[in-house]
């Protein structure tokens, strides 16, 4: 009598990496028309060394040959770009579904009826706040009225199960309803991610990110909420409040996830664009394959984890120390915690830093901004 292996968790299996991401997080442009201040890419001006259409259905070719199943198209404002209908197009033509995320600019009533005919699409506006208040104060004057109207030229159209993408700040956590009602309105769907300290994230952390009771609010109630709501495991840190959220729960970073940027750089995370991170150019001997298989960083993330200061506490397991990014670009040690560790143990940390001490992004596209709206406008515009 022979007996069964036991089978690996899948969260085991995913921490040693897959032949192709699962979700592939593609940057088209850093042009984009708005100056969002917790901006992960630091967009607002277009970089000249842009990927050529050519060059991007090159890489298309090569995301369909590795059998991607989608890939999330972003910015900047991806639908700045001359060709981004095109390569929608093109993508879905060559079995790679879409999923891009817009602050609803270019959304008209036409387009979005041709979204509403094609498959394989996913649109995901981006909202700060259930109200123009709270939202322009963060994404600008005027965005607000520009997504809600996107929203409604979707739904007008019969555009399926929409996407409400909404980064959850201090100032919005106490909307989550009114998001969820937002949503429930336009026949969406609502889909919280986290504040990250990147890009321009980093200068607007400390005024956006929320306090420890705050994320006591989001726990509950994605707890209350959860099964109707997206996250794309972004909150796995607060699992250490006591119940796993819904999800993976796992930092995906070069081992399920990565990013691609305008120019063809890779990065083993999407909210960690510094050069620290960076694997490689899709233009290079062997394109994207080469990188995501190939990769010395990529191997690196992928070898298991001692779990460093962290492996002590209780909650490991269930948090696996928190965010990547999140302890890079506060000046945190990547194997320590978290530094919004719900269990406090990043507090002292921070408080230990020493000022200016943090790393900065390896890139800045920004227009220069502030806490409430753009200062200057771009020398070129991306519309």
């Amino acid at each position: 009598m022979t007996t069964a292996l036991p089978v690996p968790r899948l969260v085991d299996q995913f921490e040693r990496g897959l032949t192709a991401p699962i979700c592939l997080t593609w940057e088209l442009t850093y042009a984009c028309n708005l100056a969002c201040v917790h901006c992960l890419s630091s967009s607002g001006r277009r970089d000249p060394r842009e990927l050529t259409t050519e060059q991007c259905r090159a890489v298309i070719d090569e995301l369909q040959r590795m059998q991607v199943f989608y890939v999330n198209i972003g910015g900047g404002e991806p639908t700045v770009r001359a060709d981004f209908w095109d390569l929608l197009d093109y993508a879905v033509a060559h079995d790679v579904g879409v999923k891009f995320s817009t602050n609803g600019i270019r959304l008209t009533s036409e387009r979005a009826r041709r979204l509403a005919a094609t498959d394989y699409v996913d649109v995901q506006i981006s909202l700060d706040g259930a109200t123009a208040e709270v939202n322009d104060a963060v994404r600008g004057p005027g965005s607000f009225a520009t997504a809600t109207r996107a929203l409604e030229n979707l739904a007008a159209a019969g555009f399926s199960d929409a996407k409400i993408s909404v980064v959850v700040t201090r100032h919005n956590v106490g909307q989550l309803d009114e998001f969820q009602a937002l949503a429930q309105r336009y026949g969406a769907t609502l889909r919280l991610t986290r504040l990250r300290p990147s890009g321009r994230g980093a200068d607007s952390w400390d005024d956006l990110h929320p306090t420890a009771a705050d994320q006591r609010t989001l726990y509950d109630w994605l707890l209350a909420h959860g099964e109707s709501v997206l996250t794309g495991d972004s909150f796995f840190h607060l699992a250490a409040f006591g119940q796993a959220l819904p999800g993976l729960n796992l930092c995906g970073a070069g081992r399920v996830v990565c990013l691609i940027d305008p120019i063809g750089d890779v990065y083993a995370c999407p909210f960690a664009i510094h050069d620290s991170f960076k694997a490689g150019n899709v233009l290079g001997t062997g394109g994207f394959e080469a990188v995501w298989r190939e990769s010395a960083l990529f191997e690196e993330l992928r070898r298991p984890s001692g779990g460093g200061a962290c492996r002590s506490c209780g909650f490991f397991d269930s948090c696996r120390g928190g965010c990547m990014a999140a302890k890079f670009f506060t000046g945190l040690p990547l194997d320590g915690p978290d530094p919004e560790c719900v269990r406090g143990h990043g507090e002292p940390l921070l408080a230990d830093r020493v000022p200016g001490a943090a790393p900065k992004p390896s890139q800045d596209h920004s227009r220069t901004v502030t806490l409430g709206m753009p200062r200057r406008a771009c020398a070129e515009s991306p519309l």
